[in-house]
C-alpha cells in the first residue's frame, strides 16, 4: 500500500495598514500599580495585555459580579425577599436593611450593584438557595463552569475569607460572560435609582465613576477590603469594541481608591489605541488541493470551514502565520464538507486558533473492488429483483 506523507504548506498571510489607527506606547508593568491586572477583548475572549493575570488574589466586592449573575439566572426579579437576622447583622457596605423587612429581588439587586450593600447580598443568597454558604457553592460552580477555575466564593458580599479568591483572568471571563445577560447590563447601567420596600423608601447612585469619566463606558463593578486593596472590573464599547478590564490591588487609603482608576483608564485606553478587529481568515477561504486515491476524481480543492477575526495590533498583524497541514493523498471515498486536515494560526509565534480545513466536493471511490461489488450486486438483482448491495473484503 502507498504511504501517505503529510505536506506542510506554510502561509504568511499580510493585510492593509490599519489606517489612521494611533499607536500608543507599549503598555509595561510598572504603568499599572494593580498587583493582578488584565485586558480581554469581550467578543472573542482573548487577552490583549495582563500583569499577574493568572496569579490568584482577594476581589473584594467584584464578587457580586457572580452573585448578581447567578441571582439573575435562578431567581424570579418579581418574587419578594424577607431579610433574615444574618443578613440585617452584614457589616459595611450596607443599606440598613432590618431582619423581617420585605423587598422585591430585583430591587436588592439595585442595592447590590450600584450601592454595593452586603445585608442585600446574604439577603440575596438566601432568597435564592436557602444559605449563604449553599449560594456560595452555586457561584463557584457557575465560575468554574464558565471556564473561571482558579475562582473560589466563600461570601456573596466578597468580605475577606481565607478561601475566597479569584484572577484578573477569571474576574474577566466572568464579565465577559455576564455581559451577555442584557438584564446584567441594563443593572450595571443605571446611574440611579430608588424604590420602596415594606418599610421605607431607599434611594441610590451608581458608585462607579467610569461611567461617568470614560466614553462608552458600560460597567461593571467596585470593591475594596483591607485585604484585597482596592479593585475594580471595568467594561467599555467603542463602534464593535468590547473590552473588559480588570484591577486586582491598585493600593490602599486614598492614593488606591484614585489609583484604580487610573490603573482602569490606562489600560483600556492602551487596547483602544492599539487594537483593531481583523478577518485572520475568510469562511471558505482555499487551503491548496489534496490528491485522492482510488477514484476517478484525481484530485480535490479544500477549504478551510470558518473565519476568524481577531482584535490585532499592528505588531500582531504582522506577524500572522497560517500552517497548513493535510496528507499529500486520501483514499475515496470522500464527502462533501468531510474534515481533511487542519489550519493551525500562529500570532507572534503563539497558537492561537487551530480551524478544520474541509473537502469542497465529494469522491466516489473507484477501483478494482468496487467494480467487482457493482458486478455482483447487478448479477444478483437480475435473479432476485431485488435491490442488493454486496461488500467484499479488502484486498
Amino acid at each position: 500500500m502507498k504511504k501517505i506523507g503529510a505536506l506542510l504548506l506554510i502561509m504568511t498571510i499580510s493585510f492593509t495598514l490599519f489606517g489612521n489607527m494611533v499607536v500608543a506606547h507599549e503598555l509595561v508593568e510598572s504603568d499599572v500599580r494593580a498587583m493582578g491586572a488584565v485586558l480581554m477583548d469581550g467578543k472573542t475572549g482573548r487577552v490583549l495585555w495582563g500583569k499577574n493575570e493568572d496569579v490568584k488574589l482577594a476581589m473584594a466586592s467584584t464578587t457580586k459580579i457572580m452573585t448578581a449573575l447567578v441571582a439573575l439566572e435562578n431567581g424570579d426579579m418579581n418574587s419578594t425577599v424577607k431579610a433574615s437576622k444574618r443578613a440585617a447583622m452584614a457589616p459595611k457596605m450596607h443599606m440598613g436593611l432590618s431582619a423581617g423587612e420585605e423587598f422585591k429581588l430585583s430591587d436588592l439587586l439595585l442595592a447590590l450593584m450600584l450601592e454595593s450593600s452586603n445585608d442585600a447580598a446574604v439577603a440575596i443568597a438566601e432568597h435564592i438557595s436557602g444559605s449563604v454558604e449553599g449560594f456560595c457553592a452555586m457561584m463557584t460552580w457557575k465560575a468554574h463552569s464558565i471556564g473561571a477555575v482558579d475562582t473560589m466564593f466563600e461570601t456573596p458580599s466578597g468580605l475577606d475569607s481565607d478561601n475566597h479568591f479569584s484572577t484578573a483572568h477569571d474576574l474577566a471571563l466572568i464579565t465577559r460572560y455576564a455581559l451577555d445577560n442584557p438584564d446584567f447590563v441594563r443593572l450595571i447601567n443605571t446611574r440611579e435609582a430608588s424604590f420602596t420596600s415594606s418599610l421605607r423608601t431607599y434611594s441610590f447612585v451608581n458608585k462607579n465613576r467610569l461611567l461617568r469619566e470614560f466614553d462608552g463606558a458600560n460597567g461593571v463593578k467596585t470593591g475594596f477590603t483591607g485585604k484585597a486593596g482596592q479593585c475594580f472590573v471595568g467594561a467599555c464599547k467603542r463602534g464593535d469594541m468590547q473590552l473588559i478590564s480588570v484591577v486586582l490591588a491598585s493600593g490602599w487609603g486614598d492614593g488606591g481608591r484614585e489609583q484604580k482608576w487610573r490603573d482602569t483608564k490606562a489600560i483600556l485606553n492602551y487596547g483602544f489605541d492599539n487594537y483593531r478587529y481583523e478577518q485572520v481568515v475568510a469562511a471558505n477561504q482555499p487551503a491548496g488541493t489534496i490528491a485522492i486515491e482510488r477514484s476517478k476524481t484525481l484530485q480535490m480543492d479544500t477549504v478551510l470551514s470558518r473565519e476568524l477575526n481577531l482584535p490585532l495590533s499592528k505588531q500582531e498583524r504582522d506577524s500572522i502565520v497560517i500552517d497548513i497541514n493535510m496528507p499529500a493523498a486520501l483514499r475515496a471515498p470522500i464527502e462533501v464538507g468531510q474534515g481533511v486536515g487542519s489550519a493551525k494560526v500562529f500570532i507572534m509565534g503563539e497558537l492561537v486558533e487551530e480551524i478544520p480545513i474541509t473537502a469542497v466536493s465529494s469522491a466516489a471511490r473507484h477501483d478494482l473492488k468496487t467494480s467487482l461489488e457493482r458486478v455482483v450486486d447487478t448479477w444478483l438483482e437480475m435473479g432476485t429483483n431485488e435491490k442488493v448491495s454486496i461488500v467484499l473484503p479488502e484486498f
